[in-house]
């Protein structure tokens, strides 16, 4: 049995509060001095209860004899750890007084930390809801700024959208231009489209009001640069090509055809134009008309007239071209006292030839001319040729027999064929085209009253003329007595044939206009003579010469002469 000194021992209160540390009291006396024990913690089996009470060992003997070491205590069980937690550091409390009668030291276990742990879960989890709310209230004002700016473009993008409504249609915004120049006396200006101009909404030039879209209602500035074939027809109004052609005056009248009156007009920036009225019956709509001109609209070359616009209105049917400023070639060959030097005839005759094949051959849809002839080959400064009047006979068509006969062709240049039959085939282009070149070649009228009964005709009088000149390169009266011998032999031989060759009674055998184009393109790259005088040019080599001799032959049915031999030599010869 343990001996158990006098002396109380201290309660629980005395030992302090939870957490704290109890400071060791104070040294005894130095006849009893006092042994501090040393605890050895060691946690418990989980699932024994917890240890009895431990009892220390009774104080040590008199100072006389040594002191005996006092028995260990039991370790006190350790507190359940918690995860994730860390208890506060604890707090050193102020020691008790001293005791006056020795006891023995007794040690309260640690109480559990199961109120901090509690403590501390409640404050972490209002930190998380904290957190939550920081990232919910983000998300919202990043959404509602979100759809505010959103909100604010919708807004923007249908104001424009009215704006535009609103205003015309316009193209690229373009640098600043300067004023055109003052219209005509007689132009009438429109108010609806009087801002166009200073709107600056186009490229090249500024708007005109008295022109119309031809796809929609709304006002359409012109655009001269713009004008080509294909890229800006305009429609006109009756009222305004009136007032820039002086209303129709015969003082703007530039001819007169089987299609109708060609009268000169100058557009309000000073750019002028031929303005054609056609003849036209009630046989076609419309929407027929339309569809016509969309096509000739589609049309763009060097050696073609360009359509600026058109105007369909109550019987008037109208189109703009440009203005070709150096008359036609009938009047330079018929009219004109200063005579055409051969070298222009050639570069006149490649020209043109260019323009006929590219709407026979290249053009789509094809479209066969109808009415050619030196009236509608117009020439520019440079005497470059320009064929007109393309497309223009089934605009114009009627159903008036004599009108259709007028505006189908022009008696002199009409082939074999379509007098008999009324059937139009690009072969009957090939005719028309041979008579040019004869008129080229000799300087007359393709029908001349003036001259001795059976030599009217052009093509009948030449022909003797033509098989001569073949067969023995004499070319007698054929050449135009104006140019005074002034020619190459060798391009005028070459000119014949295709003339020849052009005006065959049957259509089977004339060539295509791609051929022709070829041969009368070596003779306007003669032009260059390739620093060599003239008459030794290398295009007019003996070969090429035999092979152009026999499609001549050819032309007019000789038997010496073999198609295979004839078509490789055409084969051979370079392309546009």
């Amino acid at each position: 049995m343990l001996y158990c000194p006098a002396r109380q021992p201290r309660t629980p209160r005395q030992a302090g509060r939870q957490g704290e540390v109890q400071a060791p009291p104070p040294p005894m006396a130095a006849d009893q001095p006092r042994v501090q024990p040393r605890v050895y913690p060691s946690p418990p089996p989980p699932s024994l209860p917890p240890p009895p009470p431990v009892v220390l060992s009774p104080p040590a003997p008199p100072p006389s004899h040594p002191p005996s070491p006092s028995p260990t205590p039991a370790p006190a069980p350790a507190p359940t750890p918690v995860a994730a937690y860390s208890p506060p550091p604890p707090r050193i409390a102020s020691p008790p007084p001293p005791p006056r009668h020795h006891t023995k030291p007794h040690y309260a276990p640690p109480r559990s930390p199961g109120r901090p742990h509690s403590n501390s879960t409640r404050s972490n989890g209002s930190g998380k809801n904290i957190e939550i709310s920081r990232e919910t209230a983000t998300t919202i004002v990043a959404i509602a700024g979100l759809a505010m700016l959103s909100f604010i473009g919708a807004t923007i993008w249908l104001v424009k959208k009215k704006r535009r409504r609103a205003e015309p249609p316009s193209a690229l915004p373009i640098q600043q231009q300067p004023a055109p120049p003052p219209p005509p006396p007689n132009y009438i200006p429109s108010s609806a489209g009087s801002s166009l101009a200073s709107d600056g909404f186009y490229l090249r030039s500024p708007g005109y009001p008295f022109m119309r879209s031809s796809t929609g209602s709304h006002g359409f500035p012109y655009s001269p640069a713009d004008s080509g074939i294909g890229y800006s027809r305009m429609l006109f109004t009756p009222e305004n090509l009136a007032g820039i052609s002086n209303d129709f005056s015969d003082e703007n009248l530039l001819g007169e055809g089987g299609f109708g009156c060609v009268y000169k007009g100058i557009l309000p920036d000073g750019r002028p134009v031929a303005i054609k009225k056609l003849k036209i019956g009630n046989g076609q709509g419309e929407r027929e008309f339309r569809a016509e001109v969309d096509t000739i609209s589609r049309v763009h070359h060097r050696h073609l007239v360009s359509l600026v616009g058109y105007c369909v209105s109550e019987g008037q049917r109208m189109l703009v071209y440009d203005f070709v400023p150096n008359n036609t070639l009938y009047y330079h060959l018929h009219v004109n006292e200063v005579p055409l030097d051969w070298r222009t005839r050639v570069k006149i005759a490649a020209g043109a030839a260019r323009g006929i094949a590219y709407l026979h051959e290249d053009c789509h849809p094809r479209i066969i001319h109808r009415d050619i002839k030196s009236s509608n080959i117009l020439l520019d400064n440079n005497y470059e040729a320009q064929v007109s009047d393309f497309g223009l006979a089934r605009l114009a068509a009627d159903s008036n027999t004599h009108v259709t006969t007028r505006v189908m062709g022009t008696f002199g240049y009409l082939a074999p064929e379509y007098a008999l039959s009324g059937k139009l085939t690009a072969k009957s282009d090939l005719y028309s085209f041979g008579v040019v070149l004869l008129e080229l070649i000799t300087g007359r009228k393709p029908v001349d009253s003036s001259q001795p009964l059976g030599d009217e005709s052009l093509v009948e009088w030449a022909r003797p003329f033509l098989l001569q000149a073949i067969e023995h390169r004499d070319f007698g009266d054929l050449p135009d007595p104006r140019m005074e011998n002034k020619f190459e032999e060798n391009e005028m031989y070459h000119m014949i044939g295709a003339a020849a060759a052009c005006i065959r009674h049957s259509a089977v055998m004339r060539p295509r206009m791609g051929q022709v184009v070829r041969a009368l393109d070596s003779l306007a790259d003669s032009n260059l003579n390739n620093g060599l005088q003239p008459g030794r040019s290398e295009v007019f080599l003996e070969p090429r010469t035999e092979e152009i001799r026999l499609f001549q032959l050819r032309e007019f049915g000789s038997r010496e002469c073999s198609d295979e031999l004839s078509q490789a030599s055409w084969r051979s010869r370079r392309d546009l």
